[in-house]
């Protein structure tokens, strides 16, 4: 069969305080160009890297000369933030971004696809995780855009709802480092758990200085005042470092660990492919979902036609199958991860999975409008 060539872009930061988790979030991408273009499906990708460094102007002008040289598809961001910054460049230009990373909901686009997890796939079952231990006082710390804005929002009002609180939320720059200030307040309050929503190095920084402040105060931080997320990645254990790795809780759609035939084979073809890594994350594995939804809807239709077939196709997924829509998202059970010992044989030390206990329902309704970055 005669495969016609798509020219697509990708626009992943692999450099910058957010690096560790572009590297992976492109590695899925590439395995799935190569895994597509290695099948009869009728189409051959034909990525152009481009690497904004995580700086947001990085994204605008990346997007820009992307969809100015032809590159109609566009698969990359991980920040909110800069998804934000490049939509009106893909709505004034026509383009298509294939998303694939978390994200907070609240926003409809006919130029975006969602292949990232929502709120109700991991904030929801995170709290009713927390709340089934015991915890009801959340202490948030977070990178100062929406997606943190947001999520803080959804988890204090999940809260709420249960007779919880929110003691206080502080915000960060991306690429901050020092927290000395909101650590001595969270240590001041002593909250049931800490809701991390900071990213990259700030993240980080933060674990390994929090889990020293609360050593020098004999503190069993994992016990006492356990942290939670739903974007902290597998690849980004190994950066956080072994003196403050371990009693994390995440929630997430995919965790490399799951332990079922598809996975398997999907973590041993990234392995074979990205042997020095990093270890494949649920942001690795939307991107590679994204790549293989984007190839099946241009098989469907022509190039401009993509966006409309992007509704109708699914793919398979190293969890199961999934669907991209744009205006929508994909559908994906929840699971809870706890990091636990090294496994023999692993790169890096990775949590634990178990499936939440049914579907989970939609975030709370927004009560006032959010604000936006």
């Amino acid at each position: 069969m005669t495969q016609q060539r798509h020219c697509i872009g990708f626009l992943f930061s692999t450099a910058g305080p957010y690096g560790l988790v572009g590297r992976a979030m492109q590695n899925g991408a590439r395995l799935a160009v190569e895994e597509v273009n290695e099948t009869a499906a009728g189409v051959a990708l034909v990525p152009t890297i481009v690497d904004p460094e995580g700086e947001i102007a990085g994204y605008a002008a990346g997007a820009d000369r992307l969809l100015r040289t032809g590159h109609r598809h566009v698969v990359g961001c991980y920040t909110s933030s800069s998804r934000k910054e490049i939509i009106p460049i893909f709505e004034k230009m026509d383009g298509l971004l294939w998303y694939p990373s978390h994200y907070e909901v609240f926003e409809t686009s006919e130029n975006v696809v969602y292949t990232g997890a929502s709120p109700n796939q991991h904030i929801v079952p995170l709290v009713q995780h927390l709340l089934a231990r015991g915890g009801r006082t959340a202490f948030c710390v977070g990178a100062n855009y929406i997606w943190a804005w947001e999520n803080n929002r959804i988890l204090r009002e999940a809260l709420a709802l249960a007779g919880g609180r929110v003691a206080a939320e502080r915000y960060f720059a991306v690429g901050e480092t020092e927290f000395g200030q909101v650590i001595a307040a969270i240590l001041a309050v002593r909250p049931d758990f800490v809701f991390n929503t900071l990213i990259g190095v700030s993240a980080y920084a933060f674990f390994r200085a929090f889990r020293r402040a609360c050593r020098e105060r004999g503190i069993d931080q994992p016990r006492e005042i356990p942290v939670a997320s739903c974007s902290l990645a597998e690849p980004e254990l190994e950066a956080i470092g072994p003196e403050a790795v371990d009693g994390h809780i995440s929630s997430s759609v995919y965790f490399s660990s799951i332990d079922s035939p598809r996975n398997r084979a999907f973590t041993a073809a990234y392995a074979t492919r990205f042997p020095e890594g990093p270890t494949p994350s649920a942001d690795t594995e939307a991107a590679y979902i994204a790549v293989h939804l984007l190839a099946r809807a241009l098989a469907r239709a022509d190039d401009g036609g993509a966006r409309r077939g992007a509704a109708r196709v699914s793919a398979p997924s190293p969890r199961r199958r999934g669907r991209g829509r744009s205006r929508g998202r994909r559908t994906a059970p929840s699971r809870a991860g706890a990091r636990r010992p090294r496994r023999p044989g692993c790169r890096s030390p990775t949590p634990s999975a178990a499936s939440a206990p049914g579907p989970c329902p939609p975030p709370p309704r927004r009560s006032s409008p959010a604000g936006s970055a």
